[in-house]
């Protein structure tokens, strides 16, 4: 029997660098909020039992009249307000300071962001697969290009063999134990170090610091791309009228 799905949809950004003074989730694609592609496609999941959308504060009311109800989501149980910070807004889901949890004690959640507009049905059936074998993964792709590290200055250091080398997208998806500890853990070493000493940059990341876990690369699309700058609104366009 399938364990049960939560889908966490972020969508509490503020979109700086789109250079638009609507929020990038409430920018138009294709004639729909950009947030309706994620949220459309968890409702039609075989693979998703509900979702959780993590929003901004004053953005709470807006999206359950003009997003939520006004399209039909009914997978969407809770909206949340999200946090200054990404690992924020889903530690308000999966560790709230107030010691609650929106999620089950058993099951998987699959953590992506509002911004990604391609989300499959694929995608989620091979990161669920792929979460029940490893407990933990995120979808992501081979590098297609050379990625070099630098020092601080921005001269290179070393060049990784690109064989090994991911770019990483979601949606990411854990085992609802590891998530809950792993976030548990974040909120105590942000009491004890300070928010300013955290540097985590996404839920995999939380979890291989915090419990030691490994992470399964997931093959996703290189379509799944996420809309950060005015030229991604571009290509999602041509993407919209096309055919994967």
């Amino acid at each position: 029997m399938k364990k049960h799905c939560t889908a966490v949809i972020l969508a509490a950004g503020s979109g700086k660098r789109m250079q638009s003074s609507t929020a990038k989730q409430f920018m138009l694609l294709d004639g729909k909020p950009l947030i309706w592609y994620a949220l459309h496609a968890v409702e039609n999941s075989d693979i998703i039992d509900q979702c959780i959308l993590v929003t901004g504060a004053h953005d709470i009311d807006y999206v359950r009249r003009e997003i939520v109800e006004y399209y039909g989501f009914h997978k969407v149980v809770h909206i949340l307000a999200g946090g200054s910070e990404r690992w924020e807004s889903v530690a308000n889901v999966i560790a709230p300071l107030d010691g609650s949890c929106y999620l089950p004690k058993d099951g998987y959640v699959f953590i992506h962001d509002g911004a990604r507009p391609f989300l499959t049905e694929k995608i989620l059936r091979d990161t669920f697969a792929d979460a029940v074998q490893y407990g933990a993964c995120v979808a992501a792709v081979p590098s297609k290009d050379t990625v070099k590290i630098s020092d601080s200055d921005g001269f290179a250091l070393n060049t990784p063999d690109r064989r090994n080398v991911w770019i990483v997208q979601t949606p990411q998806v854990f085992l609802n134990a590891y998530a809950m500890e792993a976030y548990e853990c974040l909120r105590k070493d942000v009491q004890r170090r300070g928010k300013e000493q955290i540097t985590v940059t996404d839920d995999a990341s939380v979890v291989e610091q915090y419990l030691d876990k490994t992470v399964k690369m997931t093959v996703s699309s290189y379509r799944n791309i996420k809309i950060t700058t005015p030229e991604d609104i571009c290509i999602a366009d041509i993407f919209c009228h096309q055919k994967e």
